[in-house]
Parts: C-alpha cells; sequence; structure tokens
C-alpha cells in the first residue's frame, strides 16, 4: 500500500478519477496529456464502465451497454491532443443504411444515411413528401448548429458562458427554429402521418427522456444520424473504451482496479484525497465518474448534498436480454427498431405508473452484421432492449418475464419466425443490476431525465461550487448522456481543471 505524498505547485496537483467509464477515462487522458499525474480508481476489475463487453456460452460477444455511436470526431480529437494518428489507435465506418424500423401495423422502413434518399424512402413507404422530410432534417440541422456550441461544449454554470456573442445567438435563435413546447408537439406538427411521429419521437430515449414532456430541443438529435452519420467502430463499441485505456497508458494514467473510493476526504472547504480499503491516498483534485447521487449519499456522508438536483426525476432504464440466436436473419441490419403500437401509453407506463407496458418498443442491435467473429457462423448475436423505469423497488422478477414474453411474441410475429427455440445462450441485465453493476442510481441511464424546458440548466455542473478542487463527469452531469455527451464531459473538466 502507499500514501502519494508527491509534493507539486497547484496547477501541477496529482488529479484522482473516481470510475474508469468512458468519461473518466477520457478525462485522465487529457489531464495526463498536459502533463499532469493521473490515478484512475475503478470498483470493477477493468475499464469500461456500462462500454464493457462479455462473451457467452457458444461463442458470442457482446457489447454490453451504449451500442450507438455518433459524433467520432470527439475520440479523434483526444488522438489529435496527444498527438497520435487516430487510426493508429481506432477505426470505424459510416453506417448505411443506419436502422431498419418496423411498425406495428407491418409496414418496414430503411432508414438511409443520406437524408434525400431517406426522405425518398418515407414517400415511398409512408406518402409523406420527401421534401416535408427534408425540411425538418434541416431545420433539425439549424438547430444542432445554433444550440450545440453553447449548450454542450460549454459548461451552463459558469458565467462566462452566458456573456458570449454565441450564447446571446443560441438563444434568440429558439423561436424562429420552432423549438417552444415538447419533442412530440414539434414532430405532430410537422407531420400527419403518426408512424412518421413516433419515429421521431423516439430520439427522447437517447437520453432517457419522454417525447411527450421532452423539450423540442431535443428534435436536434437526428440531424446527428442523418447530418453527421451514425457510426460502427471496428470490433465494436468496446473498442472506444479499450482504445482509450491504451492512450492513458502510454501517458501514465495508474490504473488501481478492484479499488472502490469509500470516500473522498474533505478539509477545509476542499479536496485533500481519498480513501479506499486499502489507503488514503492524498490528491488535489478528484474527479468523479460516478452517477452524482452515489457520489454525495456514499463518498461524501458528511458534506451538504444539493438536494434539488439530487431529487430530479431520473431517466429511464433498460431491460436488456442478450441472446445468442441459432439462425441468421438477413431481414436485419445492426440496428432494428420494433414500434409499438401505442407509444404514449408506453411512456405513461414508464414515466407516471413506473412499470412497464403491455405492449413495448424492442430494439435490436446485431453486431455480428458487421463483426462476424461476434457470433458463429449462421448465428447472430442479439442485444434486446426495451425502455423500462428506473428501479424503485418493482417486481423485476415479475416483469422481466412478462417483459420477455412479449417481446418473443412481437419478435416472432414481425419475422414470421418462432424465436424461442433459436435462443441458444441468454443473459438478462435489469435495472437493479445495472445499478448494482454499474453505480448508477435506480440504473437510470442517463442521471436525470431530460423531460422538462429547463432540464439542460438543472443537472449537475462539472465541479462543485463549495468543494474546491471536486469535479464531476459522466452521463449522470452536465451535458448529459451517452457517448458523445460523456466525451464533452471529459473536456469541459480537464479544461476546468487546467484553467484552475
Amino acid at each position: 500500500m502507499f500514501r502519494n505524498k508527491e509534493k507539486t505547485t497547484f496547477l501541477r496537483q496529482p488529479v484522482a478519477v473516481i470510475g474508469a467509464g468512458i468519461a473518466g477515462l477520457a478525462t485522465a487522458v487529457r489531464l495526463a496529456i498536459t502533463g499532469r499525474a493521473v490515478t484512475v480508481f475503478e470498483a470493477s476489475g477493468t475499464f469500461g464502465g456500462k462500454m464493457h463487453q462479455f462473451s457467452l456460452p457458444g461463442g458470442y460477444r457482446f457489447d454490453a451497454g451504449p451500442s450507438l455511436f455518433t459524433l467520432p470526431q470527439l475520440v479523434d480529437d483526444i488522438f489529435r491532443l496527444a498527438g497520435r494518428e487516430p487510426a493508429d489507435y481506432f477505426r470505424y465506418e459510416r453506417l448505411d443504411p443506419i436502422t431498419n424500423y418496423f411498425f406495428a401495423d407491418g409496414t418496414r422502413l430503411t432508414a438511409w444515411a443520406d437524408a434525400q434518399k431517406f426522405a425518398a424512402e418515407i414517400e415511398e413507404k409512408l406518402g409523406t413528401p420527401a421534401a416535408t422530410v427534408t425540411q425538418f432534417l434541416a431545420r433539425s440541422h439549424k438547430a444542432y448548429d445554433a444550440t450545440a456550441g453553447t449548450f454542450l461544449h460549454k459548461s451552463l454554470h459558469k458565467a462566462s458562458t452566458y456573456l458570449s456573442p454565441e450564447t446571446l445567438k443560441a438563444v434568440a435563435a429558439l423561436p424562429s427554429l420552432g423549438l417552444l413546447g415538447t419533442m412530440h408537439q414539434r414532430h405532430a406538427a410537422a407531420f400527419t402521418d403518426p408512424r412518421l411521429v413516433q419515429l421521431f419521437d423516439r430520439y427522447a430515449t437517447y437520453n432517457g427522456s419522454d417525447p411527450y414532456q421532452a423539450p423540442a430541443t431535443l428534435s436536434m438529435i437526428p440531424h446527428l444520424e442523418h447530418g453527421i452519420g451514425a457510426f460502427y467502430p471496428e470490433g465494436g463499441i468496446y473498442a472506444i473504451a479499450s482504445s482509450l485505456a491504451k492512450l492513458a497508458a502510454e501517458f501514465g494514467v495508474k490504473f488501481r482496479y478492484n479499488e472502490p473510493v469509500e470516500e473522498i476526504v474533505i478539509a477545509e472547504g476542499r479536496v485533500t484525497g481519498v480513501r479506499t480499503a486499502q489507503d488514503v491516498y492524498d490528491f488535489g483534485q478528484v474527479v468523479s465518474n460516478m452517477d452524482v447521487v452515489p457520489t454525495y449519499r456514499r463518498l461524501l456522508p458528511r458534506e451538504p448534498a444539493p438536494e434539488r438536483t439530487l431529487s430530479q426525476p431520473r431517466s429511464s432504464s433498460a431491460l436488456l436480454f442478450y441472446w445468442g440466436i441459432a439462425r441468421e436473419f438477413p431481414e436485419l441490419g445492426l440496428h432494428n427498431i420494433f414500434f409499438s403500437a401505442d407509444y404514449q401509453r408506453e411512456f405513461q407506463a414508464i414515466f407516471q405508473d413506473k412499470t412497464v407496458a403491455d405492449d413495448v418498443t424492442v430494439y435490436v442491435n446485431i453486431t455480428s452484421k458487421k463483426t462476424p467473429a461476434d457470433a458463429p457462423a449462421g448465428h447472430e448475436n442479439w442485444f434486446v432492449m426495451v425502455n423500462v423505469p428506473h428501479d424503485q423497488g418493482q417486481d423485476w422478477d415479475a416483469l422481466t418475464a412478462k417483459t420477455r414474453a412479449v417481446v418473443l411474441r412481437k419478435l416472432s410475429q414481425a419475422l414470421g419466425t418462432d424465436l424461442a427455440p433459436l435462443i441458444a445462450a441468454e443473459k438478462v441485465w435489469t435495472p437493479p443490476g445495472i445499478a448494482a453493476d454499474t453505480s448508477s442510481f435506480g440504473g437510470a441511464l442517463y442521471g436525470s431525465s431530460s423531460n422538462n424546458a429547463l432540464a439542460a440548466f438543472l443537472r449537475h455542473p462539472n465541479f462543485s461550487g463549495r468543494l474546491e478542487g471536486l469535479y464531476f463527469c459522466g452521463g449522470s452531469v452536465h451535458p448529459g448522456g451517452g457517448i458523445p455527451l460523456c466525451l464533452l464531459s471529459a473536456k469541459i473538466v480537464s479544461s476546468l481543471i487546467n484553467e484552475a
């Protein structure tokens, strides 16, 4: 055991990062590149957090958590900052098509990457004029360009952000872009076909929210896929974490696995280190990549917590079935969505009733379509996800059994094949399991939900306003959950520390 006694100037104090999730990895790398001594404490035996991988008997490999990859330049930027060629560590391809959609009435739709081709597909299958779709996507593009620089790339908890011309321009642009009201209201005003409204409403799930409550600003999300692109990393999503872990090691980041932090040590209003079961370590600055709720409840038990922030409504969680399927389905691609017949009822069940609806939307991700080694020849690895409420003491054994039967019936009907006999291997991940394995409060995948217009401003900041030297990154704090936003949180935190 050791006690870090290194003496440095304030600007170069050693930094502890709690958690080796994607945001923790990116933060550690960014700080190490500037010459800081960084130690990452991880409760589990490896890096990645939700972005980990596992295998099931029979030769099926799975990415456990995130499955969609956008804004790959945010990963490339870290390697370029380090003076490395990104392609030497991390490669990816742009997807085309992006997603296969299966509607409850039997309609099938292919979401092509190219906006014009996607619009033509919608006109052919749903009857909505292609021009209506391209105009909507163009407005999504304008909304993203007008707001992303302020709301995603900067701290919303620093006065300097609001004094910039860029911020004033972003706020002024919102009314003209039709971004007032809810997502669903925005989409219902743009399209008359309820299937198309449902398709665009689903983007609320990208941060665990309800399109019937979430602000219309989230309608910019489709631009990420149809304007910038959706991508697949060579070897799967886990390659993002593994490439950053490799770069971190090259810059001297120390990883202490199987050593959970038990307390962030505070003295006279500032961070002085962390305590684990093995020792107490001195650090001038600490970055928590743990969910903000357990960070305060477990690691800062004697410090006042920001109760209003911590009590915000949580995002949705997920019920995940990992299936080794003893057959190939050529009609399926990497990303597949099977919609429910009543979307509003589905979200009401999640966010009001705190349960799982009798009819659910099912997402099926099959990485063996891109990485054949992820399943035996003639087989496929199915990552099957249903959006569900975060854990509040529900009977998850009963809900899991019920939902599994619903999912099997729905997919079997849509594909014209009885799926149950084809399941050669299986693992299930429930909200309580997600909470236990990743320290996500209640298993909520994205921290707090974005179910009101001020949600972006109400998320926990990337720094403590009361405890000097304490910072936060990851999906439970600004700017939010999902791979791109976690990477942006790392960028914001590293800048705050370097500017301190």
